[in-house]
């Protein structure tokens, strides 16, 4: 209710109190002469504005509890995000991890290449025996294998 957002607490109080004092007045004081001819009309507008004032205290204290659990949820979710936060760090650490094995296990394998099968430049020479070591076939096997 926009209401309840709009007005201040007393107002709400205020109704139900006038309410409440209305209907006892209209029931005690109906021996006074002068009030005993308004009797009726003033018990129908106080138990109308009671009951108005009663919904109203009944909104007012659901409203409270609403933005008590939009307060509580907030909090998760902020404790979630932060908890979050530190998750991604270590995937990130993690990642990077993999990559720089990654990195440094071509290094090696380029190493390996330049040292070892550099040797056998003279086989791809033209006029040579056209054939692929098996240092290579390893090294390619070893370059497909899955990192640890």
């Amino acid at each position: 209710m926009w209401i309840i957002n709009f007005l201040p607490d007393w107002v709400f109080h205020t109704i139900f109190a006038i309410g409440l004092l209305g209907t006892i007045a209209g029931f005690l004081l109906g021996f006074i002469p002068f009030i005993k001819k308004y009797v009726l009309v003033i018990q129908v507008c106080s138990i109308l504005i009671l009951v108005l004032g009663v919904f109203l205290e009944g909104a007012m204290t659901d409203n409270k509890e609403w933005v008590a659990r939009v307060k509580e949820m907030e909090a998760k979710v902020a404790a979630a995000e932060a908890k979050s936060q530190k998750v991604n760090v270590e995937i990130i650490e993690k990642v990077v991890k993999k990559t720089e094995y990654i990195k440094l296990r071509g290094q090696e394998i380029i190493k390996y290449v330049d040292r070892d099968i550099v040797k056998y430049d003279t086989r791809f020479a033209p006029g040579g025996q056209c054939e692929i070591p098996k240092e290579f076939i390893t090294l390619h096997n070893k370059a497909a294998e899955a990192p640890k």
